[in-house]
């Protein structure tokens, strides 16, 4: 730093000088003297410059700080380097499967992936809205501990074990301390498990009066369930295993059928299966006959649970990275290649025609010789927040396949229209308890509004192809509109033999005519 002075204050600039050296020469030199302290020098004016009437002085150790706000920016670039560094080390990401609804998704509908009555695990909790429900949280605690005599001590013990196991199922960082994460999930997780067990052998076996606002089936049930089927409103299935675990000695395998039977009233059918049909489908696929929701692989948590329940005997998941390297190698996902099939009312011109197929798995579409069989769907109002939560999951989750976004993708190509709807209704396809059948086609049209999907990584993409090429075949459609022209009620039909009859009789009289002319007898 060079500061420059006038010869006014020369004078007392040399007198505050002598007086320093004064000073320092009874002070004896350090060698060791801090490498930091400011040096003054006076550079001496070279005698071939005018002398003027000012004075530099340089101040050497201003030089190094003037350098620091650099030097700290690179210290945090580097920082935040060693962080990612260790982010990819620990791969913190290899267990997430809590996820955040993604932005681009939030946009069509964000009340259907927000609780609005009971939150469970970190993404929601401690919102005002929401606390209502702490009460009842703790009284369910209180219920347990009473029940079993334990103490305390025993389940935040088990969680203080899964805590950092729990933690990284969820995405980003939690802003709770440890205390606050583990009486979290032992709170949220026995609440969950009152209601498993409630719903799957009563709540007054519990030990819940009958009119209890909460632990008894009663309306507010219904909200209850469908915010617990939310992906951001989850509880990994472990903990919910130990929690139980703890209550009854042993859990395995328990806490996913528990809470099955918690869920069934979200299932979009109603429509089982006859046993005769049911021993039928498992023989020819080679499944066995006891369902587990779990199969060979760990359940992740509730909604997990649920989407493998709709899936079951389903087409298998198929390796996202497979169909990448094989199948369209290197090609993102073309949002305006959604369209795997025509409409009903388009279908329908083509000759096509639909009917229900009876089976529980509401998403095992056939087609076969001009007949689309589809299973009946059932539509209330928690249909739209359980298939939006679905397909989030299925659009976040690397380790799932895409069958619930291929299906409602499916239907939402089918209806275009309430006619739409309307026809499918009268075919017992789709039954729906919303106002109107515009309201239902309102439904699927905005379902997968922000969805990005692959036609061809799709398990119904060869069942379309078959769909399409009968649809394209041009006798299909006339014969189609020959009979919805001249076959499509009794009289038309009276109206069309009338004409033909007509028109035969006028060929016979003109060739007797003409036989005549040409050959009289």
């Amino acid at each position: 730093m060079v500061a420059v002075f006038n010869k006014e204050l020369l004078s007392w600039y040399l007198i505050t000088l002598k007086l320093k050296e004064t000073v320092e020469s009874g002070l004896p030199i350090l060698p060791d003297a801090p490498s930091s302290a400011r040096s003054i020098e006076f550079p001496e004016a070279p005698q071939h410059q005018q002398p003027d009437n000012s004075l530099q002085i340089v101040v050497n150790g201003d030089e190094e700080k003037s350098a620091s706000p650099e030097s700290e920016w690179i210290i945090s670039i580097k920082e935040k380097l060693e962080q990612a560094n260790q982010d990819a080390a620990a791969d913190s990401w290899a267990k997430l499967c809590i996820y955040r609804v993604p932005r681009y998704l939030r946009e069509a509908d964000d009340k259907s992936y927000i609780p609005q009555s009971v939150s469970l695990g970190p993404y929601h909790h401690g919102k005002r809205r929401l606390k209502n429900m702490d009460q009842h949280k703790w009284r369910a605690l209180h219920q347990i501990l009473k029940r079993t005599n334990h103490e305390i001590e025993i389940y935040l013990d088990a969680m203080k074990e899964l805590e950092e196991k729990a933690r990284a199922c969820y995405e980003g960082t939690i802003g709770l301390s440890s205390n606050e994460f583990v009486e979290m999930m032992v709170l949220d997780g026995c609440f969950m498990l009152e209601l498993f067990r409630g719903v799957a052998g009563g709540f007054k076996h519990l030990g819940y009066a009958r009119n209890d606002p909460i632990f008894a089936i009663r309306g507010s049930m219904h909200s209850i369930q469908r915010d617990m089927i939310m992906l951001e409103n989850q509880i990994p299935l472990f903990v919910l295993e130990r929690l139980l675990g703890i209550q009854l000695g042993q859990s395995e395998g328990l806490i996913a059928n528990i809470a099955l039977r918690f869920f069934d009233p979200l299932m979009p059918t109603d429509e089982p299966l006859t046993q005769s049909d049911r021993n039928k489908l498992e023989s020819s696929l080679g499944y066995i006959a006891t369902f587990d929701p779990l199969g060979d692989q760990g359940g992740l948590h509730c909604l997990d649970v649920f989407r493998r329940s709709l899936l079951r005997t389903g087409p298998q998941p198929v390796p996202r990275a497979w169909i990448r390297k094989w199948s369209h190698s290197n090609r993102v996902a073309d949002k305006r290649r959604q369209q795997l099939i025509h409409c009903v009312t388009q279908l329908r011109e083509a000759g096509i025609k639909f009917k229900k197929r009876k089976t529980d798995r509401f998403w095992d579409i056939k087609f076969k010789n001009g007949i689309l069989r589809i299973p009946r769907l059932l539509i209330h109002d928690g249909t739209k927040s359980l298939f939006l939560n679905l397909m989030a999951f299925e659009q976040c989750h690397l380790d799932c396949s895409n069958n619930i976004t291929s299906y409602v993708i499916f239907m939402d190509n089918l209806i275009n229209s309430p006619e739409d709807v309307g026809y499918l209704h009268s075919h017992g396809i789709m039954e729906h308890w919303l106002g109107s059948d515009s309201e239902v086609a309102d439904l699927f049209n905005r379902l997968c509004e922000e969805v990005v999907f692959d036609i061809n990584d799709s398990y119904l993409s060869s069942l379309s192809e078959k769909v399409n090429r009968y649809y394209n075949h041009r006798w299909n459609t006339w014969g189609a509109s020959l009979k919805h022209n001249y076959f499509s009620s009794p009289w038309t039909i009276i109206s069309f033999v009338a004409a033909v009859i007509l028109l035969v009789l006028t060929f016979v009289q003109t060739f007797y005519g003409v036989y005549g002319y040409y050959w009289p007898r």
